[in-house]
C-alpha cells in the first residue's frame, strides 16, 4: 500500500488531503489566516503538542475543527481551466517529464520529452491524450504543460504566408514596445523558470523546517536512520538550490526578461545537481518507510500537525517529497523550450544549448533509474506466472528484460530440436515451454548464464558441429566449458533482432557497472512478496507497482496565474483492463518481435 493510499484509509475523512500539484503552485505566498504556536526558527514548540492540547491527535482535531485550510482556494481549478480551453477549441499540449511504460491498450505510452495533446483533463490523476494516431489515458503527474500554447509544435523562426522565414527587418509580429513574438515567448519561459524556482525553494524550506526539525525533536518516534530513509539528502538539495536561485536572480533582467542570460547558471551548477541522483535512488525507500509509518495513527497526526503549524499548503508529506524528483526532470523541458525561443545571435544561446545537453544527461540517468525500478515489479510478477520455476529468482542477478521471443533450440547429442520461448535479461537467458493446450501458460525449463557466453553468427547451410542444415541460426558458446547452444529463428529479421539484443545486453551490463546501478535486497524482496501475494490470492495476473502507483497519484499541471481558479467535480479514476503479463512483457523491450 502506498503512503498516499494510507492517508485515505486512516480516520481523516473530515479533512481530506488535497492531491493538488506539489510543484509550481500559484498559491505559494498567499496570505493565510491563522494564529498558531510557531517558534521563530520554524520549530514546533513541544508544549504546543503536549501541555496545551495533550497529543498530536488533539492538536490535529483542534485545527480541523477551526477549519484552517492552506490549499488552493479554488480546489481543482487547473483541470477546469484546461478543459475550458479544450472545450473552446484550443489545443493544449504537455511534455512528458519521464517515460510512461504501459502494458494496457487503454493507456498512452510515451518517452520523456514526448509532446502529448491533452484532450480531457477532467480526472485529476488520469488525463486522456493523443500522440500522432494513438490515444489513451496517462498519469497527469508524468507531464508538464507547455508555457507557450500558441506555438506548440512549430519551431521558430516565424513564417509568413508563402512559407518564407520572417525576420526582424521584414515586419515581424511584435508585442508591446517593439518586442517580437519570439521575445515574448522567451519572456514567458524565463518567467516560468524564475517563478517555479521560487516556489520550489519554498517547498524545500517547508520540508526542512516544517518536518525534519520537528522529527529530530521526537527521538521517541524517529531514529536517525529512519529520517535518513524518509528525507534522504533533501537538506543538501535545499542548500544547493538556495545558491542556484540566487545565481538566477542575478542574471534575471526584470525590465526586459527576454534579455536575461540564465544558461550559464545551469552550467555552473550542473555538477552539483548530481546530488539529485542520490535522492531519486532513495525515493522508493522513502515511500515504503512512509507507508509503513502511516499505518499508525500517531504518525499521521504528527505529520499533519507539522504541516499545519508550518502553514504549508494542503499536500501530504509524500507529495512534498516527490518535488525534487519532478524538478530535476523538468529542467531539460524548460531549457528546450527556452532554446526554441532564443535567437542564435542572443548572448545566452550557446550557454542555453550547452545547459540543455548537460541537464538532459542528468535527467536521463534519473529517468532510467526510475524505469528500472518500475520493471523489477513487472519481472517479479512475470516469474510468479511461470509454472515449475526452479533455482534462484530472476531478480537475484537481473533487473532488465532486454528482449523476448520464440526460437528453435537444437541440442546435442542427437541434434534434437525444441520450440521454446526465450526471455533475455541482463546476465541470463531464461528458457520456457508453452503448454500444449493452454498456450498462455509457460513452464520453466532452463537458463543460460550470459556472462560466460560469446555470440557466434551462423551462416545458412550445414553446420559442422551439429551436422545438420541450419537457417537463420546463431550460437551461444561458453568460453569456460566449450559448451555450445544452437538456435534458429523463423525469419532473417528475427535473427538480426536477437543478435542486436545480445549486443544490448552486454552494453547494459557494462553501463550498470560503470554507473554503479544496483537494486537493493529490500526492493527485490518487496517485489517478489508483492507478486507472491497477488498470485496466491487468485487476482488477475497484472502488474503490482507500488512506487509507480504512488507517482501516478501525484499531479502538477502548471497554468498561468491569470486563468480562473474555480472548483471542479472530479470523475472516478478510469478503469483499466487487467491483462496476462507474459503476453505483454515484450512491450518492455526496445524491439518488436
Amino acid at each position: 500500500i502506498t503512503s498516499a493510499v494510507a492517508f485515505d484509509i486512516l480516520p481523516l475523512k473530515l479533512h481530506p488531503f488535497s492531491q493538488s500539484t506539489p510543484t509550481g503552485l500559484d498559491c505559494v505566498g498567499w496570505k493565510r489566516r491563522i494564529s498558531s504556536p510557531v517558534i521563530a526558527d520554524g520549530a514546533l514548540d513541544k508544549t504546543a503538542l503536549t501541555d496545551d492540547v495533550g497529543s498530536e491527535e488533539d492538536l490535529y482535531e483542534d485545527f480541523r475543527s477551526s477549519n484552517h485550510r492552506y490549499g488552493h482556494p479554488g480546489g481543482g481549478g487547473e483541470q477546469l481551466a484546461i478543459n475550458e480551453l479544450i472545450s473552446d477549441g484550443s489545443v493544449v499540449y504537455a511534455e512528458a517529464l519521464w517515460d510512461h511504460v504501459t502494458m494496457d491498450d487503454q493507456e498512452l505510452g510515451f518517452k520523456a520529452g514526448d509532446v502529448i495533446e491533452v484532450m480531457d483533463a477532467t480526472n485529476k490523476e488520469w488525463w486522456w491524450g493523443r500522440i500522432l494516431d494513438s490515444e489513451g489515458w496517462f498519469p497527469a503527474s508524468f507531464v508538464r504543460l507547455r508555457v507557450n500554447q500558441d506555438e506548440p509544435m512549430e519551431d521558430y523562426p516565424l513564417k509568413v504566408e508563402g512559407g518564407k522565414e520572417d525576420d526582424s527587418s521584414s515586419g515581424t509580429r511584435r508585442f508591446g514596445m517593439g518586442q517580437t513574438t519570439k521575445d515574448q515567448m522567451r519572456t514567458n519561459v524565463i518567467n516560468e523558470i524564475i517563478s517555479t524556482e521560487r516556489d520550489y525553494i519554498k517547498h524545500l524550506k517547508d520540508i526542512c523546517e516544517g518536518y525534519i526539525k520537528q522529527c529530530r525533536k521526537r527521538a521517541d518516534m524517529f531514529t536517525e536512520e529512519q529520517l535518513k530513509t524518509i528525507f534522504g539528502n533533501i537538506e543538501d538539495i535545499y542548500r544547493c538550490q538556495k545558491k542556484f536561485v540566487k545565481a538566477l536572480e542575478k542574471k534575471f533582467n526584470k525590465d526586459h526578461p527576454h534579455l536575461s542570460e540564465v544558461g550559464s547558471c545551469f552550467l555552473e551548477y550542473q555538477t552539483e545537481f548530481q546530488i539529485y541522483s542520490e535522492y531519486c535512488n532513495n525515493h522508493p525507500n522513502a515511500c515504503m518507510e512512509l507507508s509503513r509509518l502511516t499505518k499508525v495513527n500517531k504518525y499521521v497526526y504528527f505529520f499533519e500537525a507539522c504541516r499545519l503549524l508550518q502553514k504549508m499548503i494542503d499536500i501530504s508529506l509524500d507529495g512534498f517529497l516527490l518535488t525534487p524528483v519532478q524538478k530535476i526532470c523538468k529542467y531539460p523541458l524548460q531549457l528546450a523550450e527556452l532554446l526554441k525561443y532564443t535567437n542564435p545571435q542572443h548572448r545566452d544561446f550557446k550557454d542555453v544549448e550547452a545547459a540543455l545537453n548537460a541537464m538532459k544527461n542528468v535527467a536521463r540517468l534519473i529517468n532510467e533509474r526510475k524505469r528500472r525500478l518500475e520493471n523489477i515489479d513487472k519481472i517479479a510478477q512475470w516469474q510468479s506466472s511461470i509454472e515449475d520455476w526452479e533455482g534462484e529468482d530472476v531478480l537475484v542477478r537481473s533487473s532488465e528484460l532486454i528482449y523476448s521471443g520464440e526460437l528453435t533450440k537444437i541440442s546435442h547429442p542427437q541434434a534434437k530440436s525444441q520450440q521454446r520461448m526465450f526471455f533475455l535479461f541482463d546476465h541470463q537467458l531464461v528458457c520456457c515451454k508453452k503448454d500444449l493446450l493452454r498456450r498462455d501458460i509457460l513452464y520453466y525449463k532452463s537458463r543460460i548464464n550470459m556472462d560466460d557466453m560469446e555470440i557466434l553468427d551462423v551462416e545458412d547451410g550445414k553446420d559442422k558441429d551439429f551436422n545438420i542444415s541450419v537457417k537463420n541460426g546463431f550460437k551461444l558458446h561458453c568460453r569456460d566449458t566449450e559448451e555450445v547452444h544452437l538456435f534458429c529463428a523463423k525469419k532473417p529479421e528475427q535473427k538480426q533482432r536477437w543478435l542486436k539484443a545480445f549486443e544490448n545486453e552486454r552494453r547494459q551490463v557494462q553501463l550498470d557497472q560503470e554507473t554503479g546501478f544496483s537494486i537493493t535486497e529490500v526492493q527485490k524482496k518487496q517485489a517478489m512478496l508483492n507478486a507472491s501475494k497477488q498470485h496466491h490470492t487468485g487476482k488477475p495476473k497484472a502488474v503490482t507497482r507500488p512506487y509507480y502507483d504512488f507517482l501516478m497519484r501525484q499531479k502538477h499541471p502548471t497554468l498561468p496565474t491569470t486563468l480562473p481558479q474555480q472548483q471542479v467535480f472530479m470523475l472516478a479514476e478510469p478503469k483499466r483492463k487487467p491483462s496476462n503479463f507474459w503476453q505483454n512483457i515484450s512491450r518492455l523491450t526496445p524491439f518488436r518481435k
